[in-house]
């Protein structure tokens, strides 16, 4: 199977004295995990200041982590007694692995990769944390290159858990092996990959931030909507602008410049906007202004600028709403009409069959039931919502609501159909709404008589939970529409976003690039399915790894709307990963099939 991990090789290396070269941010800390774990650490600056920075960094470093419950005063003694501090590479001839954490040049790496190879026994480990430079051209500056690997960590070391480590198409197996188990031995997760450009986590990082760059960068959507979308909609600890004024525009550049230099994949050339505000000394949090403005240089508090909405632009509701219908019985229509029934709304929704029917107010209540048991729910208001239903066999019964939202089956010719149908039973002036995620919303318009009057309401499943609803424009909707559903929006508790029809809306065009990247990955032999998610989940903070998204999802619906996005777009590097398509062809859907990325057929 594809997520199936060969069995590492047993360690052959004992590792007591390490080496640190660098002891800025990421050397510091680097130097404190080891230390903490047991391990004699010797530190290495260039000079008499920078060793005084180091220790002070350790020091600050470790007090704080007493001061959190993570350390004693009698550890955080020991951790400290166990770092020795040096201006000296010469210090480190008995070090058994030496991590190199100096500044990301690649002429300054390779002199200190040249002076070590001359000062440590033949059996030391020589390791760069780089996070971009190509580890074996590094290796080249040894006359042992096959002891030479990557060992990336993640900022801050100390609290991060994942490590990268990049093997070269000449790193020797037991260094690969002992690296891997000192990796673990120090409390953290490691993961294996080749050596490209941004390894496994910023390679699939920067290939969505740069995408999100470029959707503000055409006005696609706002810099708020844009990060609010894969917060609510995702569930991703953090909007990928704001993501990008934390991580500095000018690394996110330098990254993406090095990415696309050794890929050529032009996903990773940085979009003109990044190289145009690092020119203007936009950087982000550091400079106190990048996609957003922050209260001073380093500071985490967002201001406002001439760019935040107002307070007194909220949306309103334009049109008078009170009665809601809803076409559709399935898993997303039965959500939504939970939805707006526990907000208060009457609605009326009509299924094909009266069993369909029934079986909507039989899983509200169910849930209910479950919600009642855990005490967040009680008889009073589940009766109360349960009386704000009627269900209908005949669209007819729609003819007095004031908005329809739609949620039956992804095919275009079947959503047409019924349009032109609401379009003759509806009132005038009643919204009519669709729920896809991924067809012309236009051509659903089209088939009305009433254009600037349909509108699209993407809700995220499970409805009742998930709170992003994407609003989404056509050239036809008009602007009291689309304010009356954003309002509406509010009014039922959901977090709406803005956006025009194009394919993906906001928030599948900027997750299944990246997933499909990750199939790609995967399939070029680069790194395991479970090395990606770990990857994914420890370095990037994300609740599932792309494949165990992928196999929630499902393969069939992944490849569906990657190859509408490859249709709308005609971007070469949207093209579904063929590894994909043979999963789907093969009937390997995912959970649903018990088997996709990952054999679920004895969980």
């Amino acid at each position: 199977m594809p997520g199936m991990t060969a069995a590492p090789q047993e360690p052959t290396r004992t590792f007591e004295t390490i080496g640190v070269v660098g002891l800025g941010t990421m050397g510091a800390g680097i130097a404190e995990v080891f230390a903490r774990n047991g391990l004699t650490v010797v530190g290495v600056e260039v000079d008499d200041d920078g060793v005084a920075r180091g220790r002070r960094q350790l020091e600050d470093s470790t007090a704080r982590a007493v001061q959190r419950g993570k350390l004693t005063e009698a550890e955080r003694e020991e951790l400290l007694g166990r770092v020795t501090f040096t201006t000296s590479l010469k210090d480190l001839a008995e070090a058994d692995l030496v991590a190199e954490a100096i500044g990301e040049s690649l002429e300054a790496k390779k002199d200190v990769f040249r002076d070590l190879d001359a000062i440590v026994s033949p059996s030391t480990i020589l390791a760069t944390n780089t996070s971009s430079l190509s580890v074996t051209e590094l290796s080249t500056a040894t006359a042992s290159p096959g002891r030479v690997v990557g060992l990336h960590f993640f900022n801050p070391a100390p609290v991060q858990e994942l490590v990268e480590v990049v093997r070269t198409v000449v790193t020797e197996p037991d260094v690969l092996a002992d690296v891997q188990a000192l990796a673990t031995r120090i409390g953290k997760a490691p993961v294996v990959c080749g050596d490209r450009a941004g390894f496994i986590a910023n390679s699939l990082l920067f290939g969505y931030l740069n995408h999100a760059a470029s959707m503000f960068e055409s006005r696609y959507a706002s810099r708020e909507d844009i990060d609010a979308a894969m917060r609510f909609g995702c569930g991703y600890p953090m909007g990928p602008l704001a993501l990008l004024d934390l991580i500095g525009l000018d690394t996110a550049y330098e990254v993406l410049e090095t990415m696309y230099d050794q890929g050529r994949d032009r996903l990773h050339a940085p979009t003109p906007i990044l190289k145009q505000m690092v020119t203007a000394g936009l950087l982000g949090r550091k400079t106190g202004r990048g996609f957003y403005t922050y209260e001073a240089p380093h500071s985490p508090t967002v201001v406002a600028d001439d760019r935040t909405p107002s307070a007194d632009d909220l949306p309103q509701l334009r049109h008078d709403v009170k009665q809601v219908g809803v076409v559709g019985t399935g898993t997303m229509a039965g959500g939504i009409v939970e939805v707006f029934a526990k907000a208060g709304y009457d609605v009326l929704y009509v299924g094909r069959s009266q069993d369909k029917v029934d079986g909507v107010v039989a899983t509200i209540t169910k849930n209910f039931d479950k919600q009642i048991q855990r005490g967040r729910a009680t008889e009073e208001a589940k009766a109360e919502v349960l009386a704000r239903l009627t269900g209908s066999t005949s669209l007819e019964d729609l003819r007095d609501v004031d908005i329809v939202v739609e949620a039956i089956a992804e095919d275009l010719a079947i959503k047409t159909t019924l349009f032109e149908n609401l379009d003759e039973i509806c009132k005038p002036g009643a919204i009519l709404a669709t729920t896809t995620s991924s067809l012309p919303i236009i051509a659903c318009a089209q088939a009305t008589k009433r254009p600037e009057q349909v509108v699209g309401m993407h809700f995220f499943n499970p409805a009742p939970i998930m709170k992003l609803v994407e609003v989404v424009s056509t050239v036809s909707t008009s602007e009291e529409v689309t304010e009356t559903t954003r309002a509406l929006c509010s009014a039922v508790g959901k977090v709406a976003v803005s956006c025009s029809d194009r394919a993906g809306f906001i928030v599948n065009a900027l997750l299944f690039p990246y997933l499909n990247d990750a199939v790609k990955m995967l399939e070029a032999h680069y790194a395991t399915a479970d090395d990606i998610d770990t990857a994914m989940k420890q370095g990037c903070a994300l609740p599932m790894g792309p494949f165990e998204l992928l196999d929630v999802v499902g393969n069939d619906v992944s490849l569906a709307i990657q190859r509408e996005l490859y249709l709308e777009f005609r971007e070469p590097g949207f093209a579904p990963a063929p590894l994909l398509e043979h999963l789907v062809t093969a009937g390997y859907l995912g959970r649903k099939t018990r088997r996709g990325f990952r054999d679920y057929s004895a969980r």
